[in-house]
């Protein structure tokens, strides 16, 4: 959804001026039941029954590529996202929209032609082609609700004007309220009232309905699996459910943004019938807990905290609204951010959508290169569905799909570990200092490689206990069946050996990073930790392509993440062709 004003009609002086970021509406409290819904709705029980709209099977993680361009999207499934094991992926709205750079002008439709700067219809049937043969499904976010206000020429050619979009909608094809929505406690403010002065179409017309299911069918036919429904609370869940039945597949996967708000009229639990929705009270407790309370409270996470079903409710720990508004962390947090994103995939609420964006210190900002990702970690592309602790916490939730939380443990405070049946097992540190502590979980004994450090292993004993020293800000994450390139399974067959004799004082820790994706690309928050078991020399596995050449330096982090770079230019190195090369070398202060 945007957080911006439509644009004024463009006139030699009449501006463009954003409005300011959307408040986020409400915290937590519990929804009120269906019954409640039900009376306060008038809709029917059958509209209101639960659908099992989550995504099918043990692949239920999504990746929003926020404003990447579709050929941007087709690659990355095929090099990141379907090596993860990322079941979907978003994409950022395909239809013709108004012009300008801003990433709010793709919420603002003019037409449904598949024109925006996204990309062509041809592009996106080869993105979700490539993604397909890669294992993700795509879903596409879908803005079904208004219609752009101002006047002008859209990115697809198309001429309109406020209430007049050539070939789809005239004047009779919106709502009688011709005002912004100024009452969240009013149910028809709110769904027939305008969204910052965007045209709201009159979604209980069943042309209207049938304009807008005609084009959700042309991206099903496209390759789209699935669609985010976005500014769903300001439409009628029997209007939405009335759309989804003109669909081709009108059992199609369906998420759903409906912001809960304390008090208001239209409530979250309002959508279940028609699919998955956005649970942002889970968002905006996980900012909380990880940056003022503890993480211990963390125990019980879920629908016992007032939120939607698990089996109703899509999690995240942001997305392109929340991150600039604040209501949520964001990738400015550092290693709060990516614990949260740990949390939030090793948990089993919900189904976890990770969130992948770029650099802003304008909210405005559209997306670098218009939307052409290079590469990652590149003109300000965040890539977070990339980062190795992430990665590492897609395959931990598959394998541990199905399971229970079993031998929770916390500290009291901020640091908490837990078991998912005899399948995983987490720790996360976010106390000040390195902790030293024996688990008990109920893996079967063995040696494991910790996904969230390529190369570190923990040996479970018969007694289903291991001891691991993590660093602070960071987390340890062994399962059964991690192959070597998640960091787990056996040790690698060829690759680097690192060795650094380096001296440390208490809350210090030493890491390594590098010139490519696999040691960070130079980013110090992506750096790999090496293990001090054999203190002062610090020890690192990474599984490397045979002749790989690479560039690396090593990292001191103290206890609140700061970093330190050692001296000296970069040290070089080439993996054989088999084996590993073994490097030995001492911290340059």
């Amino acid at each position: 959804m945007r957080s911006r004003t439509p644009r004024a009609p463009r006139t030699s002086c009449s501006p463009r001026t954003p409005r300011a970021p959307r408040t986020f509406r409400g915290s937590r409290a519990l929804h009120g039941t269906l019954a409640a819904l039900l009376a306060v709705t008038g809709l029917t029980l059958a509209v209101q029954q639960p659908a099992q709209a989550s995504p099918p099977g043990g692949k239920d993680v999504t990746a929003t590529l926020f404003e990447w361009r579709f050929d941007s999207v087709a690659k990355a499934c095929t090099d990141t996202l379907g090596p993860a094991g990322y079941g979907f992926v978003e994409v950022s709205p395909a239809q013709e929209q108004i012009q300008g750079s801003q990433w709010w002008t793709s919420y603002q439709p003019v037409s449904y032609k598949i024109a925006g700067r996204l990309g062509d219809s041809t592009a996106f049937k080869h993105m979700a082609d490539t993604c397909h043969a890669a294992g993700v499904k795509v879903i596409a976010d879908a803005v079904i609700n208004h219609m752009a206000a101002g006047s002008g020429t859209g990115t697809g050619g198309t001429n309109y004007s406020k209430y007049n979009y050539p070939g789809y909608y005239q004047d009779q094809d919106f709502h009688s309220c011709r005002s912004n929505i100024t009452n969240y406690a009013d149910r028809s403010n709110v769904q027939n009232c305008e969204l910052v002065g965007l045209s709201d179409l009159n979604t209980g017309s069943d042309y209207v309905r049938s304009t807008i299911a005609g084009y959700l069918n042309n991206l099903i036919a496209l390759g789209a699996d699935g669609f985010r429904i976005d500014a769903a609370k300001h439409i009628a869940a029997g209007d939405l459910a009335a759309i989804k039945s003109k669909l081709s597949n009108p059992g199609i996967y369906w998420a759903q943004e409906a912001i809960y708000g304390a008090g208001e009229a239209v409530q979250p639990g309002e959508y279940t019938g028609t699919g998955d929705v956005d649970e942002f009270r889970a968002a905006t407790d996980l900012k909380r807990i990880f940056t003022s309370e503890k993480l211990s409270y963390l125990s019980n996470w879920g629908a016992s905290w007032g939120y939607l079903p698990s089996a109703s409710a899509r999690t995240f720990t942001d997305n392109w609204d929340t991150e600039r508004n604040g209501s949520t962390l964001n990738y400015k947090a550092g290693a709060t951010y990516t614990l949260a994103n740990v949390y939030l995939l090793a948990w089993p609420y919900g189904s976890p959508n990770v969130y992948s964006g770029y650099e802003f210190s304008d909210n405005d900002s559209g997306p670098p290169n218009s939307g052409t990702v290079n590469a990652c970690y590149t003109d300000g592309w965040k890539c977070q569905h990339a980062w190795p602790q992430i990665t590492g916490m897609v395959g931990f939730r598959n394998a541990v799909s199905g399971t229970a939380v079993t031998n929770w443990w916390s500290n009291g405070n901020n640091a908490i570990a837990f078991g998912r049946g005899g399948k995983g097992f987490v720790a996360i540190n976010h106390e000040g200092a390195a902790l030293t502590q024996t688990y008990t979980t109920s893996l079967p004994a063995g040696s494991y490689c910790d996904v969230q450090h390529s190369g570190s292993r923990y040996t479970v004993g018969s007694d289903g206990r291991f001891t691991a020293t993590i660093g602070s800000n960071e987390a340890v994450a062994l399962y059964v069946g991690a192959s070597c390139a998640d960091g787990g399974g056996t040790t690698p067959a060829s690759g680097a050996s690192f060795a650094v004799n380096a001296t440390t004082t208490s809350g210090q820790n030493i890491y390594v990073t590098g010139n490519n994706a696999s040691l960070g690309n130079w980013d110090t928050g992506k750096a790999l930790l090496l293990s001090s078991a054999a203190y002062p020399v610090w020890k690192l596995d990474l599984a490397l392509g045979a002749g790989t050449s690479f560039e690396y330096k090593y990292v001191r982090k103290d206890a609140s993440g700061n970093a330190t770079w050692e001296t000296g230019a970069n040290r070089t190195a080439t993996v054989p062709a088999s084996g590993k090369v073994s490097l030995s070398d001492n911290w340059r202060g």
